[in-house]
C-alpha cells in the first residue's frame, strides 16, 4: 500500500483505532485507494462516513433535468447518487457503443461531482430494473451457445466486456474516488441471489467469477453485490427491500458494513395494475431500524426520482411513469411532505453521527414490545433510538429516568440520550397537491391520419410452417409481429371462430384486412386466448393476426430461453363439423409496421406515405399527427391522452413512450393516461411541434390535450410525541 492511500487513525478517536487497523488490514485486498470500508461504515480520505443515497437514473431524465434533479436531491440530504448503467443503451450492437444525449453517462457522473455529492455506479451489467430485457441488449440472445448469468463462457466474455468498457470510461475521466472522482462504490452483478439455485454448481462458480473480474479491474473503491449474501470477499453484500432492519441477515464478514442499496419507497406500476403508496412515516421507520439494529451506515431510496420510460425501454406491461411516487416524481417536482419527512430524517442523523458511527452499542428493553438502541462514545457522545414496535397502540416509557411518550410504530431519535430531534411518526412539513392545467386542446388541430396496411399471406416474404416465436423473429426492433394465413375449408364449415392462444401481450385479429377482435393478457399471466366468430370469404380468407409485446421481460432465470408469441391456432367449427388445428401451417410474416419501417413519426420521413384529414375516431391500427405550439414557461407538461386506447406517442421524432389508456384498474379507472413531455424535447418557439400518434385499437385524437404540471403546498404537521 502506498503512503498517501493509508488511512491516518492518528486523526480519528482512540476508541476506534482497533476497528481502523481491522480496516487497515483488509485495505490491500480490497484495492484500497482513498476509499475503503471497516465493519461499520464506507471510509472515505481516512474518514467513516454516514451515507444517505439516492437512485436517479440518467436515461430515466434528460440531460436538461439531470441538474435539477441531483440539487434538489441534495437539498433533501441525500450524500450519494446511485444509478443503473443500462447495456442495451450504450451497446445496441456488439463494439457499437452510444453515450450520447440521455445516454451520456460522464456527463451525468460530472453533473453530481459538480454538485459536491458522491455517486455510486451499479454496472451489473444485468439490471432488472423494470428495463427492457434487464438492461440486456438483445443481440446476445443471439450468440451461439449462450446462457444468461451463469458460469457458461459466451456470456462471461461479452459481460467481461462491457464491465471493462465502462470502468475503463470511468478511468479515462477520472471518475473514481481513488482518482479524485466522485464514485465510491460500484456493484457487480444484481440480485443473483435470486437464481442461483437455477443454477446449481455453475451459480456457485459464476458469483466468485464476477467478484474477482470485477476487483481485478482495480477502480480503488469497494464493490458490491445486492442480494448476495455468499458475496466473495472483498465484495460487500447489501439488502434490498422494504424493511431490510428486519429481514437483512447482516453484512457476511464482521468487517464489512451493512449497506442498504434498494429502500423501496414506492413501487413500480403496470398497465392494468393499482399505485402503490408507500408512506414516508413507514420508510423513515425502517430506514431508522436499519441503523440502530444493524449498525447501517449507508441507505439508498430506490428510486428518490423514478422519472419516465421513454420509448420501448420499458419491461413487460411497465407503464411509463416510474416510481412516480419517489420523493421526487416523475417530472422532478418535490413530493410531500415523503421530501421533507426524509430530509428531516437525514438531517437528525448527521447530527449524531459521531456516536452511530464510533460508539459501543447496546439495547435495552423498555417495555414488551419496546427497546432502545444506545451508542455511545467514551468521550460521551451519545445517542438513543427508542423503538415503538406496537403497530396500534402509544407507549409511555422510561428510558434514563426520563418519561417518554412514542407513538405507534415509530422510533424516536434523541440526541445526547436526552432531547428529542426526531420521531417516524411525526410528520411536520409541507404537504403538495400536484395540478394539471390545461394549455390547449387539440379538438381544432388539423389531424391527419394514415391507415397502417395489413398484410396477408400472399404479400409474405418470410414464411414457416410452424409458428415461429416472436422475438427471436424481430430481434426486439418493434414490438409488432403480423402472423398470416390464407384458409379455405375443405367442407362444411358453420359459425366458425377463430381460437388464438398467445405468449406475447396483446393480439389484434383480422380478417380480409378487416379488424375483428383485440385480446390482451397481464402482468401476472403467462399466456392468453382469443376467441372470435368471423365469417369465410366465398373463396379463399385471408387471416392476419398482429402479435404485440409491450417490452421484455427484465428478470428470471435462463432469460435467454423465454419464449413469446402465438403458440396455438385453430378454426372451430360447429359441433358436428370438423375443425382445424392450424398450429402447423404454412404462415406468412412481417416483423414490425411499415409507418415504423419508414418512420413516419420524423419530420423528414412524412412525406414517405400519404396523409389524408381525419375524419372519424375509433380507428384501429391508425398513425395520426398534427402541429402544436409550446407553451411558454419552464414548468413540465404532460399530454393527456385518456381519449386513446393503445399505441405509441412521439413529439418531434422522440418517443414519449408506449401508452395503454384502455387497460383498466379494478375501479374502471386507466393506470396511467398523463404522459411526459420533457421541455428539451420542444422546439424553442420559433417553430411548431410535431406530434405523431399511432393507435392501435381506437381512439379520437381531437380530445387530447396538453397540460402545465405545478404544485400548491399548505402546511402539514401530524400528531407528535410529548416528553
Amino acid at each position: 500500500m502506498k503512503k498517501k492511500e493509508q488511512l491516518r487513525p492518528w486523526l480519528l478517536l482512540p476508541a476506534v483505532v482497533s476497528s481502523i487497523v481491522v480496516a487497515l488490514l483488509s485495505a490491500a485486498s480490497i484495492g484500497g485507494g482513498e476509499v475503503t470500508y471497516d465493519g461499520r461504515s464506507l471510509v472515505v480520505d481516512g474518514q467513516r462516513k454516514m451515507l444517505f443515497s439516492g437512485s436517479i437514473h440518467y436515461p430515466r431524465s434528460t440531460p436538461e433535468m439531470w441538474g435539477d434533479l441531483i440539487g434538489k436531491a441534495k437539498q433533501g440530504g441525500i450524500d450519494v447518487i446511485q444509478t443503473y448503467v443500462f447495456w442495451n443503451l450504450h451497446e445496441p450492437q456488439p463494439g457499437q457503443y452510444d453515450f450520447s444525449g440521455r445516454n451520456d453517462l460522464v456527463r451525468f457522473i460530472k453533473e453530481i461531482q459538480a454538485q459536491g455529492l458522491y455517486a455510486c455506479l451499479r454496472i451489473g451489467p444485468f439490471i432488472e430494473s423494470e428495463w427492457n430485457y434487464g438492461g440486456f441488449p438483445f443481440w446476445l440472445h443471439d450468440v451461439p451457445g449462450i446462457v444468461y448469468r451463469t458460469n457458461n463462457e459466451p456470456f462471461k466474455f461479452y459481460m467481461q466486456n462491457f464491465t471493462t468498457k465502462i470502468v475503463n470510461l470511468m478511468k479515462s475521466e477520472s471518475l473514481f474516488a481513488s482518482q479524485g472522482g466522485p464514485i465510491i462504490l460500484s456493484q457487480i452483478e444484481n440480485e443473483y441471489q435470486n437464481v442461483e439455485k437455477a443454477f446449481g454448481s455453475d451459480g456457485l462458480l459464476y458469483v466468485d467469477w464476477a467478484a474477482k473480474m470485477a476487483v481485478g479491474l482495480e477502480t480503488g473503491v469497494p464493490w458490491v453485490m445486492c442480494k448476495q449474501q455468499d458475496a466473495p470477499d472483498p465484495v460487500i453484500n447489501s439488502c434490498n427491500g422494504m424493511r431490510c432492519g428486519e429481514t437483512f441477515a447482516g453484512p457476511n464478514s464482521p468487517n464489512k458494513p451493512s449497506i442498504w442499496t434498494e429502500d423501496w419507497t414506492s413501487f413500480y406500476q403496470v398497465f392494468g395494475g393499482e399505485p402503490y403508496i408507500r408512506p414516508e412515516q413507514d420508510i423513515a421507520f425502517h430506514a431508522a431500524l436499519f441503523i440502530a439494529r444493524l449498525n447501517g451506515s449507508y441507505i439508498n431510496y430506490y428510486m428518490y426520482h423514478g422519472g419516465t420510460n421513454f420509448g420501448r425501454t420499458s419491461s413487460a406491461y411497465m407503464i411509463t411513469g416510474y416510481y412516480d411516487q419517489a420523493p421526487l416524481d416523475e417530472y422532478g417536482l418535490l413530493r410531500q411532505p415523503k421530501w421533507g419527512h426524509l430530509k428531516d430524517l437525514h438531517a437528525a442523523i448527521k447530527r449524531c453521527s459521531g456516536p452511530l458511527l464510533y460508539g459501543n452499542k447496546s439495547v435495552i428493553s423498555i417495555g414488551q414490545l419496546q427497546e432502545a438502541y444506545v451508542f455511545e462514545e467514551e468521550t460521551g457522545g451519545c445517542v438513543a433510538f427508542l423503538l415503538n414496535n406496537d403497530k396500534r397502540n402509544a407507549a409511555s416509557v422510561q428510558f434514563r429516568n426520563e418519561s417518554f411518550n412514542l407513538l405507534p410504530k415509530s422510533i424516536t431519535i434523541l440526541e445526547d440520550c436526552k432531547s428529542e430531534i426526531f420521531n417516524t411518526a411525526a410528520v411536520a412539513s409541507v404537504n403538495s397537491t400536484r395540478i394539471f392545467m390545461t394549455n390547449q386542446v387539440f379538438d381544432t388541430a388539423q389531424w391527419e391520419e394514415f391507415a397502417e396496411p395489413t398484410p396477408n399471406y400472399c404479400e409474405s416474404l418470410l414464411r414457416s410452417d410452424v409458428l415461429l416465436e416472436q422475438t427471436n423473429t424481430t430481434k426486439d426492433i418493434s414490438d409488432y409481429l403480423w402472423y398470416t394465413f390464407s384458409f379455405k375449408p375443405d367442407s362444411a364449415c358453420t359459425g366458425p371462430t377463430l381460437q388464438v392462444q398467445s405468449t406475447a401481450h396483446v393480439a389484434h385479429a383480422f380478417v380480409n384486412g378487416t379488424s375483428i377482435s383485440t385480446a390482451h393478457g397481464n402482468h401476472d399471466a403467462k399466456s392468453f386466448k382469443m376467441d372470435v366468430p368471423f365469417e369465410f370469404s366465398e373463396e379463399m380468407t385471408n387471416i392476419s393476426i398482429l402479435s404485440v409485446m409491450v417490452g421484455l421481460p427484465d428478470s428470471g432465470a435462463f432469460l435467454e430461453s423465454r419464449y413469446s408469441g402465438l403458440t396455438q391456432v385453430g378454426i372451430q367449427c360447429s359441433p358436428d363439423e370438423p375443425s382445424y388445428n392450424l398450429t402447423n401451417y404454412s404462415w406468412g410474416y412481417q416483423v414490425g409496421l411499415l409507418g415504423e419501417k419508414l418512420q413516419i413519426y420524423l419530420e423528414e420521413n412524412l412525406n414517405e406515405v400519404v396523409w389524408s384529414e381525419a375524419t372519424s375516431p375509433n380507428q384501429s391500427l391508425i398513425w395520426y399527427k398534427t402541429s402544436f405550439d409550446a407553451p411558454k414557461g419552464d414548468e413540465p407538461l404532460v399530454l393527456n391522452l385518456s381519449s386513446m386506447a393503445k399505441g405509441e406517442a412521439w413529439i418531434n421524432g422522440q418517443s414519449i413512450g408506449r401508452y395503454w389508456v384502455s387497460f383498466l384498474m379494478t375501479e374502471g379507472q386507466p393506470s396511467q393516461s398523463l404522459y411526459h413531455v420533457p421541455r428539451s424535447f420542444l422546439n424553442d418557439g420559433s417553430e411548431p411541434n410535431l406530434l405523431v400518434l399511432l393507435e392501435e385499437i381506437g381512439g379520437d385524437p381531437s380530445q387530447i390535450s396538453l397540460e402545465i404540471v405545478s404544485t400548491s403546498t399548505s402546511t402539514y404537521i401530524s400528531p407528535s410525541s410529548v416528553k
